[in-house]
């Protein structure tokens, strides 16, 4: 197969030298309004095209190679005195896997748990290109099932306005679960 990159012949999607030219993560961090860390590892911009495949089968493998490159890099650095879970967003399967999930999986060390099927939107409209205040105006209204660890880590794909990871966050805080922090691959407002 060709490298979706560079178009030279390679075993992976994306080759190994484009990998380390182009997929090398930064580690930048921002807050949602009520104060918890939000963790991306990529400007936006930077990975846009690739993110847009989770739309289709492809997209499996191409998130495979950024949660490797990103999530795993993270979780085996990260330490903590006591163990803690991963959550994704909104794990549903769509396309024959879920993105979120296929993030959360890489997450699995000594000191995180991945969880799954937790936490679920039960309002599935789009937020793709919509404003803040539309995403306000119309919450995802997670439905969260019950789990022992107090310890939570969010997972998602990409951040734009925190709206997503502010209503998840707050419906665990209600649930007298500690949101460590959130994890994503990409995040808009980065220029």
């Amino acid at each position: 197969m060709k490298c979706m990159m560079c178009e030279n012949y390679s075993l992976t999607h994306i080759c190994k030298p484009c990998q380390t030219n182009f997929l090398t993560p930064s580690l930048y961090k921002r807050k949602l309004d009520n104060g918890i860390e939000v963790l991306s590892f990529y400007k936006y911009s930077e990975i846009k095209d690739l993110l847009f495949t989770k739309h289709t089968d492809l997209g499996f493998y191409i998130y495979n190679i950024l949660a490797q490159n990103s999530f795993k890099v993270f979780a085996q650095e990260f330490q903590l005195s006591t163990s803690c879970v991963s959550i994704p967003i909104d794990d549903t399967i769509l396309h024959g896997y879920s993105h979120t999930a296929v993030l959360n999986k890489i997450l699995k060390s000594s000191s995180i748990k991945p969880l799954y099927n937790k936490l679920r939107a039960t309002n599935t409209i789009n937020y793709s290109g919509k404003s803040k205040s539309f995403r306000i105006n119309n919450p995802r209204s997670f439905h969260l099932k019950s789990f022992q660890e107090e310890d939570v880590i969010l997972v998602d794909d990409i951040i734009t306005t925190g709206a997503t990871l502010t209503q998840a966050s707050e419906l665990l805080i209600t649930q007298d679960k500690n949101v460590l922090f959130c994890l994503t691959l990409a995040d808009v407002s980065l220029k």
